[in-house]
């Protein structure tokens, strides 16, 4: 057995360290003594040290030695096809140990990735013929050229995945994100469906993440419940995390917490959604909560957006507001496409007063996640602070006229009018017609009592609210209700109302 040979079992079994150790003095030896080994057993030698580099996150000196294995493969290839055959029976098992071209291109790909470097990533892999892709290095590109805003080119590799593997759910979900039809989709994996026992329910869950991409929230959650109480796939954990993210962005966030809650007792070990939760359990008040979860998100993994987002959350619900910017931007650098830590970031730097930088990133978020409401009531917050009124009621009726006329929507539109006092009746009506849709929606009541309280009908407000808080507690309805009362003279009742919110 010679060294190369056993280069490459340690690198089979595992053993980076000592790979990158012993390839390191071999390739120096070939250095000072070129004749030492053959093209083909330099070629391994470089590709088992960029192995191990790569295993030790060092990228850019990894992606500097497969650079260097590929030129060496194809001197390699020159040499053998000038060369006559020997008739060696030893070279064909030596050529079919030689560590692919192709892995090494999936390789300084992933490299190029990690080092920010998309274009980089994509030049390599397009560099391999259509052909010789695999399904991982499709699935690579179809994720690059996606976040490079090549539409079409992603959905051709998406669909060329499923072509090959038409159980890739997470390539069904990067199709219907950019927008192909949930039938177009399904028709994809018809064949499988029917061939497999107990694969029913992939027809039903291709239409259910259809919705989720469209923006239909009421019917995405229909239909994932309808598959959540089957049997089969009851409890599982991805079905309630989606449930809990739908229940949040149709703004029924009592539902989203008790969904998240669910999850997170099926798996401790939870992270993804956990960014969201954190943000719920901060905006309701219960910091305790949000430090407590934070801590057991660090202690699973700190690789992760999500844990720097919930301790943002924590920082800037305790207007700690440089803290939450450090940490949203910790978050933004683990991933580029966390739209909660860009939220996150954007309203720390819009309540330091930097709007437009704010501006900025509430724009990417919806760039991101064109359907997430709290995207564009962030950026028409930034409008608000500036007084760019006009700005702030384009974007409103955009929303409106692209995302439907419910109850958030509608609340949208109404909390822009309210800033304009040409506009006050039509606000009014606006938040009637929310609150016709969902009685139990907290922002538009608060709205609505905010326009009683200009008004001076401090009646009419206590009757709303006593009404919103008939089957809810909430301690900014409570506390408004405290002001409301307060107004009438009731102070003992609205004592009472303060004690609530505080609680």
């Amino acid at each position: 057995m010679s060294v190369v040979e056993h280069v490459r079992e340690m690198a089979s079994a595992g053993l980076h360290s000592n790979v990158r150790l012993l390839s390191g003095l071999l390739l120096t030896m070939s250095g000072n003594n070129p004749e030492l080994f053959s093209p083909s057993q330099k070629y391994q030698l470089l590709v088992y040290h960029a192995d191990s580099l790569f295993h030790d996150k060092e990228f850019r000196n990894a992606v500097s030695k497969y650079t260097m294995a590929l030129q060496q493969k194809k001197a390699l290839s020159k040499t053998s096809k000038v060369r006559p055959s020997t008739g060696n029976a030893a070279s064909a098992p030596q050529s079919q140990c030689l560590p692919s071209e192709i892995e090494v291109k999936y390789k300084m790909a992933e490299c190029y990735t990690m080092l920010k470097q998309d274009k980089d990533a994509i030049a390599i892999l397009d560099g391999i013929p259509s052909r010789q892709r695999t399904p991982k290095i499709n699935m690579m590109l179809a994720n690059l050229y996606k976040k490079a805003g090549q539409e079409r080119s992603s959905v051709t590799s998406y669909k060329e995945v499923l072509r090959q593997c038409p159980l890739a759910l997470d390539a069904i979900l990067g199709l219907l994100s950019l927008s192909v039809k949930g039938a177009e989709v399904a028709s994809m994996t018809i064949n499988i469906i029917q061939s497999i026992p107990n694969l029913d329910w992939l027809s039903v869950w291709i239409k259910a993440y259809a919705f989720v991409h469209t923006g239909d929230n009421t019917r995405a959650i229909n239909t994932i419940c309808s598959l959540e109480k089957k049997s089969l796939l009851r409890d599982n954990v991805d079905l309630l995390g989606s449930l809990a993210d739908l229940y949040f962005r149709a703004g029924d966030n009592k539902n989203s917490i008790l969904k998240f809650e669910q999850a997170q007792m099926l798996d401790p070990y939870l992270i993804k959604g956990m960014d969201v939760y954190g943000y719920l359990l901060a905006r309701e008040g219960r910091l305790e909560d949000v430090e407590n979860l934070g801590c057991r998100l660090f202690n699973i993994s700190d690789q992760h957006a999500e844990p720097w987002v919930v301790s943002g959350c924590h920082s800037f619900y305790s207007k700690r507001y440089s803290r939450a910017l450090y940490l949203g931007a910790k978050a933004i650098q683990l991933n580029s496409n966390s739209v909660q830590a860009l939220l996150l970031k954007g309203a720390a730097l819009r309540n330091m007063g930097r709007v437009q930088e704010a501006i900025i990133h509430f724009r990417e978020a919806i760039r991101l996640a064109p359907c997430r409401l709290d995207c564009y009531e962030g950026l028409i917050e930034c409008y608000l602070a500036s007084n760019s009124i006009r700005e702030a009621m384009v974007m409103a009726n955009n929303v409106y006229k692209t995302l439907g006329a419910n109850a958030q929507t509608l609340t949208l539109l109404a909390t822009v009018c309210l800033e304009d006092p040409v506009t006050q009746e039509k606000a009014k009506t606006l938040l009637d017609k929310a609150l016709t849709q969902r009685p139990d929606y907290i922002k538009a009541v608060v709205k609505k009592a905010e326009l009683l309280s200009r008004e001076q009908k401090y009646e009419d407000g206590i009757a709303l609210l006593r009404n919103a808080l008939a089957n809810q507690s909430d301690c900014v309805l409570h506390r408004i209700l405290g002001d409301f009362l307060v107004a009438v003279n009731e102070y003992q009742e609205a004592m009472d109302q303060y004690s609530i919110a505080l609680r």
